[in-house]
């Protein structure tokens, strides 16, 4: 087994990273993965800790979202997003965030609670666990998904952070609780990710067009991926073994 794909969400639900290498820290999530998150105007969230995704803009209400790719300039942190029906961005999330909101307005729909404002989590970021986490996937998983359902599907449906390669469809679930070394780093599995309707939109077009939930029920649940914590810190990078302890 070895990792096929890193990919990082600096702002949360907006835009995804494909990257090379990365290095993992011990207790935290990957680095400005989900570190910024859009607060919507009924959110309590205000950045001074870990809240639940319910207080933010997210592709489960807003399909369109996940059409999104982003790129970070991590020295000046400026975040560069394009979306196909909108200009290309860039902006400093903590300092021009009202640039987002206007950007972002028309691909959310109006008869919800609406952007308002972008907040940032040092460390952990907003991952959907209440834990610092890293998702581990499985392309042998996909492809068993994919097969379900009978067409080709992107990998960017299931918004994970670490794939890799192997030859056993959900193998990563008799992982829990045990202990994986990725490339220089060791991460512990804590949790399966359990999926919503963000995984039904096309990354490509952001509309919704394949029941990925109904397909997940034919293996008797609705999940996809695990949840990880990272317990000894390193670097991973493309092509890196993956072995479980």
């Amino acid at each position: 087994m070895k990792v096929a794909h890193i990919l990082r969400h600096p702002l949360k639900s907006h835009g995804r990273e494909a990257l090379e290498t990365i290095s993992l820290n011990a207790g935290q999530s990957m680095p400005y993965d989900r570190v910024w998150a859009v607060a919507h105007e009924a959110s309590k969230a205000d950045g001074s800790a870990w809240a639940p995704c319910a207080n933010f803009s997210r592709g489960s209400k807003a399909p369109s979202l996940l059409a999104i790719s982003s790129r970070l300039e991590e020295d000046a942190e400026v975040l560069h997003l394009s979306h196909p029906d909108r200009p290309d961005l860039s902006f400093h999330p903590d300092t021009e965030g009202d640039k987002l909101i206007d950007w972002v307005m028309p691909l959310v729909p109006q008869n919800r609670a609406l952007p308002e404002r972008i907040i940032r989590l040092n460390g952990r970021g907003f991952t959907d666990s209440h834990f610092a986490s890293v998702t581990l996937c499985n392309l042998a998983s996909h492809k068993a998904v994919e097969e379900q359902i009978g067409q080709p599907l992107s990998i960017h449906r299931w918004r994970g952070n670490i794939w890799f390669e192997s030859t056993a469809p959900w193998v990563e679930f008799d992982w829990m609780g045990r202990d994986v070394r990725v490339g220089g780093c060791v991460l512990r599995l804590r949790e399966r990710t359990d999926r919503c309707l963000a995984t039904t939109a096309n990354p490509e077009t952001g509309e919704r067009d394949t029941d990925m939930l109904g397909a997940l029920k034919h293996w008797g649940h609705q999940d996809f991926s695990v949840r990880a914590e990272v317990i000894e810190a390193g670097p991973v990078q493309l092509g890196d073994p993956v072995e479980v302890l």
